[in-house]
């Protein structure tokens, strides 16, 4: 029997009798992952995470829904990469315009939007549609800043690091090739000291900064360090929507 709480997989003759009070958008991206991950590897980690908090949160009496997720990310620094799919900010603004028009329609107040992709920005895009939608609390989740890495991992980076290619080494192993088929990761940094304080901000020439298109060594990644990073992710940010679930509209600041 499919889960009510993932609404791709739930028949009208379940969705009918449900009472969602929140919806969860899983927003992810389709480019190279170094040589051994799938192009798709955000879009399958993001959905993963969101299903499993998802799960937990409903297991605690949210009545949360998972929405399809949505493959294509901004990926404009990378187009000089064979196959990269990219959707500019302003597609990402009308999709997520139109997602809200539909969720307005069913009475949903709340609407995380669940990325994992850190060229997606979605800040300025809820500025300017929470205006439109009063009604639903927008807010933007990024599930790889949940807990600190070096917690759960020896490898610093993020794109295709120790940390990605464990928690694809556990949800989906058989779509990881080998290590040893893997790039060393290393990249190039910005000479510009603002740049690395983070009050200068450009995004990054991928080609110009990778060679293998990974940024972090993926070298001592493991199925088990991806299963325990994974556990507690979900279980936290299932605890902040149980915690979510509970605050009405007027006592979000205390």
């Amino acid at each position: 029997m499919a889960a009510p709480y993932i609404l791709s997989e739930t028949p009208w003759k379940t969705v009918q009798n449900e009472q969602y009070t929140m919806a969860i958008l899983p927003w992810g991206a389709t480019e190279a992952h170094n040589y051994h991950l799938p192009f798709g590897t955000d879009s399958i980690e993001t959905e993963y995470i969101a299903r499993k908090s998802c799960m937990k949160a409903w297991e605690k009496g949210v009545h949360s829904v998972v929405l399809p997720v949505i493959p294509f990310g901004v990926n404009t620094s990378q187009l000089d990469i064979y196959m990269t799919m990219n959707l500019n900010p302003t597609t990402q603004l009308k999709i997520l315009r139109d997602i809200l028009m539909c969720l307005s329609n069913h009475s949903i107040s709340k609407l995380v939007v669940f990325n994992g992709h850190g060229g997606n920005d979605f800040k300025a895009l809820i500025r300017e549609l929470q205006p439109e939608f009063p009604e639903i609390f927008i807010l933007q989740l990024n599930w790889y800043e949940v807990v600190p890495l070096d917690q759960f991992f020896e490898e610093a980076g993020d794109h295709a690091n120790e940390m990605e290619t464990s928690v694809m080494m556990h949800i989906v192993p058989e779509l990881v090739l080998p290590l040893t088929e893997a790039g060393t990761g290393k990249a190039k940094v910005p000479r510009f000291a603002a740049r690395k304080e983070g009050w200068v901000w450009f995004p990054r020439a991928w080609t110009q900064v990778t060679q293998d298109t990974g940024i972090g060594n993926p070298k001592k990644a493991s199925a088990e360090k991806g299963r325990k990073y994974l556990e507690a992710i979900t279980g936290k940010i299932a605890d902040f929507l149980v915690e979510l679930d509970m605050t009405g509209p007027d006592d979000i600041y205390k």
